[in-house]
């Protein structure tokens, strides 16, 4: 009698994925020593290893940040789930977030404070441009908001967003100031503190050079304290001297920050089961960008952003976005008009094992994103790179100088020797 449930042979075969060459927008090709860290095996949750492993990833993403942060953590979850852990944390039902909107992940903050309950309101500018100073506090003048969010750096559109003066701004009005920074952290500045940032989220996928799947944010006090008005014990490990807070319960049990403050802290109360192979990578990702040194790690990255740009143009391609306002770490190219965008990445993905993006909304099919992040900001991967994307725009019949690419890349190169 056959077996109803029966999978295919095939399927009972190990995953074995393809060689490739990450370079598009993230993810990003892990560095091989955070495979290595991620290989190590699981130890108990309480056991005082793991709880010192835990407290050393504070300790070194306070680094990571530019932060004195008590509460600098990990959220068990892709960046999203930063993201959604700080806003459901900060915002109660009612009230009103201000979103500057400057790409794909612009909305997303507002979809998420939306399905908190809050009262979003938007700024909005043309995808490839950034906001003022002046224009965010004209808008916070009149919308009077509780929390400002704003991405930092938006890889669909390549775009950085400045922040030095938003904190300040925030702190003038009363507002507290969150930014997602998980596209620019480590390969240009973020500076929690000097900035006067509240809440800060990121991911591991971009210049962190690590897989997606935890999400390290950072509270100041001021966030803290909005945190634990809406303090909230579980049943069953609540304890006579546990207290709750004045405000509305968080909505959400896993996202919720106050929750996940007593999990890592001292009473080490009981939330989830700590996703510990992520514990290990987050750990060996900020371990290695505190040893390169962050000064260091964005001048890498600006090195080989640069190259990648100009070896673009030496390809007779024309840069996307307002560029004195661009990430380090990733290039927006418009795809020319006789060139099929998706039959080129088709190409490189397939025939070279490169992989580049194309964009979101309105940039969708018009260009392509080319990053140079975390493990592959190197020279070896630009050049690999701009060899296969002359080669396939060559035979979609662009025009382009023999070698322009790589050639332009190596004057970048020789000029910073």
């Amino acid at each position: 009698m056959s077996d109803p449930f029966a999978v295919a042979a095939q399927l009972l075969q190990p995953f074995s994925p393809p060689p490739r060459l990450l370079m598009g927008p993230g993810p990003i090709t892990v560095d091989p020593r955070v495979l290595r860290a991620m290989s190590a095996q699981l130890v108990g949750q309480y056991d005082p290893a793991m709880t010192q492993c835990m407290n050393d990833t504070m300790a070194l993403y306070r680094g990571v940040f530019q932060t004195q942060n008590q509460w600098t953590m990990l959220v068990d979850g892709t960046s999203r789930a930063g993201i959604e852990a700080v806003l459901v944390s900060l915002l109660e039902p009612g009230e009103k977030v201000l979103v500057p909107i400057f790409g794909r992940f612009g909305h997303l903050l507002c979809e998420i404070a939306e399905r908190c309950g809050a009262e979003v309101h938007r700024i909005e500018v043309e995808w490839g441009q950034v906001f003022s100073p002046e224009q965010i506090e004209q808008a916070i003048k009149q919308v009077q908001p509780k929390v400002l969010a704003v991405v930092q750096g938006d890889t669909s559109t390549t775009m950085l967003q400045p922040l030095d003066e938003l904190g300040a701004i925030c702190q003038r009005h009363g507002v507290l100031m969150y930014s997602d920074a998980t596209a620019s952290i480590g390969g240009n500045p973020f500076k929690s503190d000097e900035w006067g940032l509240d809440a800060v989220s990121v991911g591991l996928q971009k210049c962190l050079c690590g897989p997606s799947g935890s999400a390290p944010v950072t509270l100041s006090e001021q966030a803290v304290d909005t945190i634990r008005r809406r303090k909230h014990v579980e049943a069953g490990i609540r304890a006579a001297h546990h207290v709750d807070g004045s405000g509305q319960r968080i909505r959400s049990n896993y996202f919720d920050l106050g929750m996940i403050m007593d999990y890592w802290g001292d009473e080490r109360l009981n939330h989830h089961t700590e996703a510990t192979i992520m514990l290990y990578g987050a750990r060996e990702c900020a371990r290695i960008l505190l040893e390169e040194g962050i000064d260091n790690a964005i001048e890498r990255h600006q090195l080989h952003g640069q190259a990648m740009a100009a070896g673009a143009i030496g390809l007779n391609l024309k840069l996307f976005g307002d560029q004195r306002h661009k990430m380090t770490n990733v290039v927006g190219v418009y795809i020319p008009e006789a060139v099929d965008g998706e039959a080129v990445r088709h190409a490189m993905l397939h025939d070279f094992g490169v992989e580049i993006g194309t964009s979101f909304g309105p940039l969708h099919g018009k260009i392509w994103r080319i990053g140079t992040m975390g493990y592959n900001a190197r020279k070896d991967a630009v050049l690999q790179t701009l060899t296969a994307l002359e080669a396939v725009l060559r035979l979609q019949g662009h025009d382009l100088p023999p070698n322009g690419g790589v050639a332009a890349a190596l004057e970048v190169y020789q000029g910073a020797d």
